[in-house]
């Protein structure tokens, strides 16, 4: 038998509780990229980055493919946008317009 249901859920948002590998799937929102065009929107190094993307392609949430020599990430499925969305809403209704993170939000949800 495997592990409760709670504790895979609760290793899903551990999963989500890095910097990197949110923005990652918020970028991959707009459609498949090379690890290459990752590199130039987030600020980490080559081997972050790596590292990064092999715990979402282990946990599911992004797969990959090779053109050639570049390997394309993807999100491995519509409901990752979807759970991103929601994470957005929560902020909304949760945040006071604290550091204008609740103005972030909202430009962000308007340009999906």
């Amino acid at each position: 038998m495997g592990a409760p249901l709670h504790q895979v859920k609760a290793e899903l948002f551990r999963t989500l509780g890095h910097p990197v590998r949110v923005r990652v799937l918020e970028l991959l929102q707009d459609g498949p990229r090379a690890v290459r065009d990752l590199l130039t929107e987030i600020d980490v190094e080559p081997s972050n980055l790596s590292q990064q993307l092999a715990v979402l392609r282990r946990a599911g949430l992004v797969a990959s493919s090779r053109d050639g020599a570049l390997v394309i990430y993807m999100l491995s499925t519509p409901d990752v946008a979807d759970l991103l969305a929601a994470g957005r809403r929560i902020l909304a209704s949760v945040l006071d317009d604290r550091d204008g993170l609740r103005e972030q939000l909202r430009l962000e949800g308007t340009s999906r």
